[in-house]
């Protein structure tokens, strides 16, 4: 019998962690085109996660949530542009995130963008900028707030 409720503890466990598991993109060409055939925003993350102590308490208060993850799930496309001091990187991921950050002038970390991605006049995709945000203090629910009004807001200037 012990057997028994510890094999469905487990199982059981293993389940509500998969069901937080969000997917963080960094290809942001992927990343775009799943925007694009979901009809989703991307939240852009800029964090450096082995060294920014702010980036780690927005992970630990808001980002892995189960709060967050449910709203991720149901409104934006998740991409992390992460700069590390002690995790190896690709070139062509450094080259990518670096590239981000100067686009969107990021001064500093954890910098979340959202952004709404757009064909141009070429039929290339283009990044409208929503709004943006980072550390907000009161948990996932302040934070969430605050992403929802940024979200609504550039819902009412698409019409």
């Amino acid at each position: 019998m012990k057997k028994i409720l510890l094999t469905l503890f487990i199982v059981l466990g293993s389940i509500t962690i998969q069901a937080q598991e969000l997917e963080w993109h960094t290809d942001m060409n992927k990343a775009m085109e799943l925007s694009q055939k979901n009809k989703k925003p991307l939240l852009l993350f800029f964090t450096g996660s082995d060294w920014c102590g702010w980036c780690m308490r927005l992970q630990k208060e808001v980002l892995k949530t189960d709060e967050f993850a449910k709203w991720a799930n149901d409104n934006v496309i998740l991409v992390e542009l992460d700069f590390p001091k002690r995790t190896a990187q690709s070139a062509e991921l450094k080259q990518q995130n670096a590239s981000l950050a100067r686009s969107f002038a990021v001064q500093g970390y954890p910098t979340v963008w959202f952004v709404d991605v757009q064909k141009g006049e070429d039929k290339k995709p283009v990044l409208k900028q929503l709004g943006k945000t980072g550390y907000v203090r009161g948990g996932a629910s302040a934070w969430l707030e605050g992403a929802n009004a940024i979200l609504n807001h550039g819902k009412t200037q698409k019409k």
